[in-house]
């Protein structure tokens, strides 16, 4: 497979992952032993399949509405892809008038096509770094 199709793959892959439409969807994009990396955002690490279904099942359980909105997509080779997401939600209990419409990096590490570690940023400008210096130093 040449480089261009792995590149467009890994775009397509993404956003299959952030077009899912249910937690069981978005799931079968991550490998047994992927990680969600938070720690950018102060919320720690979580570790495999089973730690990463719990940490989304309370993060969406925060809100009475929630949508990804992907903004930019980029494959930076070998495996690493950038993403800039903005985030549209409506958290519970508060009131109508209240959305959040938050703007963050994710970086991508995928696998045999499955999510190896992903990692969000709140900075998006740090994330693309972050992606960069990583897709170098995997190469």
């Amino acid at each position: 497979m040449s480089d261009e199709n792995t590149h467009a793959d890994l775009v397509e892959l993404t956003r299959g992952l952030s077009e899912a439409g249910d937690l069981a969807a978005t799931m079968s994009f991550y490998g047994a032993d992927a990680v969600y990396d938070m720690s950018a955002m102060g919320m720690g690490v979580f570790e495999g399949r089973a730690a990463i279904r719990s940490f989304l099942e309370d993060w969406f359980g925060a809100y009475e509405e929630y949508e990804d909105e992907l903004q930019e997509i980029r494959a930076l080779g070998n495996g690493v892809v950038f993403a800039v997401v903005r985030q549209n939600a409506h958290p519970t209990g508060s009131p109508v008038h209240v959305r959040l419409r938050d703007l963050y990096g994710y970086v991508f590490v995928w696998a045999d096509r499955k999510v190896a570690r992903v990692t969000p940023y709140p900075d998006v400008v740090a994330a693309l770094a972050a992606a960069e210096r990583l897709a170098e130093s995997r190469g």
